[in-house]
Order: structure tokens, then C-alpha cells, then sequence
């Protein structure tokens, strides 16, 4: 059962929470406008559909990735101020042991967590899609990042394409090979001068081809000259398009689908998508560390008040941020498994709460 103490607590944290992600949310919409109302000018965008496709959804996403450093600026704000009115010491004296003290606060933490958690895995990245889809139409339109040249890809464990040159705008691909395997006997392949994508089941239409079979040592070999060869492939252009921000828009179930089968393609490197996948779960788990420490260092009374807690909270969110950056940088470059990337900062910053609950005033 709350008590009344528990009640008062965490009804400060989440309405003190609230009022950050607004004013946050309100600060960060006036920015990215000013950057981006030109873009929305030309265009000839109606305001409606610039707030229901994009700033709706970027209002989601900007609180999915800051609600950690809300969560310790709104404990900082409310805790300090119980410090000031010397309402801690209060608690404190009436018997209320430091660690009892702390378990509001991890409710209340626990409560933002866990919305986090879902919204992280499943909310944000749906509303991604919609965000991504509109920026990369209206905002940055040359922010693809896929492959056009020297492409590799197994499109099913036994069957492997190479493509020369892929041309994106027409959706077609100029020398063309596609080779099949049983284990690691090359059971025949097909080149083709061009292979243009023809909308239609997984349809690509080769052109100057040859099939090559092979049968032991015996290899024979079919010329389709001037005819024109329909096949169905499961490779389609968007397999060729890449953003940066594509890990954004997929659902966790279905991301790690595609890491799976990414690496069975061989399509490079799956780690930043990897980096992505475990930061949905690590995230949450900041929300409580920084909850700890946001009320171990704002519950001790001091001259500079709110002021000096704030500061050193923002401080010790800047630190955590560039902890974070440089975990990810290692494990982008292999130096550390992503797990451990995106885990390391959070293990960190853990043994500081401990210590701070440990000197913390009792």
C-alpha cells in the first residue's frame, strides 16, 4: 500500500516530468522549425499535414531519446526543493530510513521506465516511419546511403547476386549474375546485361542473358540472345536504398528479423542496428540509475540550492551522453561488442549511484 509520503512523492516527480517534457518539447518544435520552414515553403506543404506527419510524430521521438535527462532534471527540480523547505530532514527525523526514502522516487522512476520500455521497442519506431518518410520526401531528399556499385547479397542462403551498377531513379541493374549454390558447389548461375524491376511479384526482367548449369565436370550453357527473361527474385529496390536513420523505423520484432537476415545476406555491418536494438532496452534502465542519482545529490541541503543541483545534474548528464557516444564509437568500429557498448555507460553510471546512496546524507 502507498502512504500518504509515497503519494506526495510521486505525484511531484510525475507532474514535475510532465512540465519538463513540455517546455523541452515546446523549445525543440521552435527550433527545428526555424531550420526547416523554408523547406516547408517551398513545397507548398499545407500547416496541417507539416503538424500531423511530422512535428506530431518529432514531438514522440525527441521525448523517446531525452527522457533520461528529463527524468534526472524533474527529480533534481523536486528533491531540491524538498531540501530547501528542509522538508528531507523533516522525513528524515520522523524516523523515515534513507533507503524506505528512495522507493517513491524508484515507482515513480519505474512508472516512466516502463512506458519508455514499450514505447521504445514498438510507439517511437512506427511513428518514425511516418516522421522518416516526410523528411526524406520534403526535408533532406539525398539522404540515402545505400549501395549502387560492386553489390554483393545472398537473397536466400543458397542463391547470390552480384550487380555492377544499380541505378536507383530507374530501378534497374547493369551486370547482372545471380548464382546458386548447394552448400559450396556452385550448382550454375545467370548473367545478364541488364535485370530492370518490373513491379509485379517480386518480378525482374534480365535481358542478354546466359544460364550456365553445371552437372559434374559438364557445364552447358543456354543463350537467350535478344529474348527477354521474367524471374522472380526475393531481392526488391528497396533492398538497394539505405538512411542512416532506418534502424529508427523498425519495430523491435521485426528489427531483429532483419538483422538476422542481413547477416545472412552478408550485407556488411549489422552493428549499429545491433547498437539500436539493445539502447531500446538500456534506455529505460538509464531512466532509473539517474533517478538515484538525481535524489542522492539534490536530497542534501546546500548554500547553493537548486541552482548548484541543477547544474550538476546537467553536468552529469553531458558526461553520460559523451560516455554513451564514445561506448558506441568502440563498438561501431569492433573494438566492443555492441552490447557492451550500449551497456557499459549504464554500469558506470550504477556503481556512481551506489556510491552516492552510500554517502548519501542518512
Amino acid at each position: 500500500m502507498l502512504k500518504i509520503l509515497d503519494r506526495y512523492i510521486i505525484k511531484n516527480y510525475l507532474s514535475s516530468f510532465l512540465f519538463v517534457v513540455l517546455i523541452f518539447s515546446m523549445i525543440a518544435v521552435i527550433i527545428d522549425f526555424s531550420q526547416n520552414v523554408e523547406e516547408f515553403i517551398d513545397e507548398k506543404l499545407p500547416a496541417w499535414r507539416v503538424a500531423k506527419e511530422y512535428y506530431l510524430n518529432f514531438v514522440i521521438f525527441i521525448n523517446g531519446l531525452l527522457w533520461p535527462l528529463f527524468a534526472m532534471i524533474s527529480v533534481i527540480f523536486f528533491t531540491s526543493r524538498l531540501a530547501y523547505n528542509s522538508e528531507i530532514i523533516a522525513i528524515l527525523n520522523a524516523g523515515v530510513s534513507f533507503r524506505r526514502f528512495m522507493r517513491p522516487y524508484l515507482i515513480g522512476g519505474g512508472l516512466i521506465a516502463m512506458v519508455h520500455l514499450i514505447s521504445n521497442h514498438y510507439i517511437i519506431p512506427l511513428s518514425n516511419k511516418t516522421r522518416l518518410d516526410f523528411f526524406h520526401s520534403y526535408i533532406m531528399k539525398e539522404s540515402d546511403k545505400g549501395k549502387t556499385r560492386d553489390i554483393h547479397m545472398f537473397i536466400t542462403p543458397d542463391t547470390k547476386i552480384y550487380v555492377r551498377d544499380y541505378f536507383k531513379r530507374d530501378s534497374f541493374a547493369r551486370s547482372f549474375r545471380l548464382e546458386k549454390f548447394d552448400g559450396n558447389k556452385l550448382l550454375g548461375f545467370i548473367e545478364a546485361e541488364e535485370a530492370r524491376w518490373k513491379g509485379d511479384k517480386q518480378k525482374w526482367q534480365l535481358s542478354n542473358y546466359e544460364i550456365h548449369s553445371f552437372n559434374g565436370r559438364e557445364e552447358s550453357i543456354v543463350v537467350g540472345g535478344k529474348e527477354k527473361l521474367d524471374t522472380a527474385l526475393a531481392l526488391t529496390p528497396n533492398d538497394f536504398v539505405r538512411y542512416d536513420d532506418t534502424r529508427e523505423q523498425i519495430p523491435t520484432n521485426k528489427l531483429q528479423a532483419f538483422i538476422a537476415e542481413e547477416k545472412l545476406r552478408g550485407i556488411g555491418n549489422t552493428k549499429l542496428y545491433e547498437i539500436e536494438l539493445y539502447r531500446r532496452t538500456a534506455d529505460p534502465f538509464t531512466i532509473l540509475i539517474v533517478t538515484i542519482i538525481g535524489m542522492s545529490v539534490a536530497s542534501r541541503k546546500v548554500r547553493g540550492g537548486m541552482g548548484l543541483h541543477l547544474a550538476l545534474g546537467v553536468a552529469l548528464g553531458a558526461l553520460f551522453i559523451f560516455l554513451s557516444k564514445f561506448s558506441i564509437t568502440f563498438a561501431t568500429n569492433e573494438a566492443l561488442s555492441p552490447f557492451l557498448g550500449v551497456w557499459i555507460p549504464n554500469l558506470v553510471f550504477l556503481t556512481v549511484a551506489l556510491l552516492l546512496i552510500f554517502k548519501a546524507q542518512k
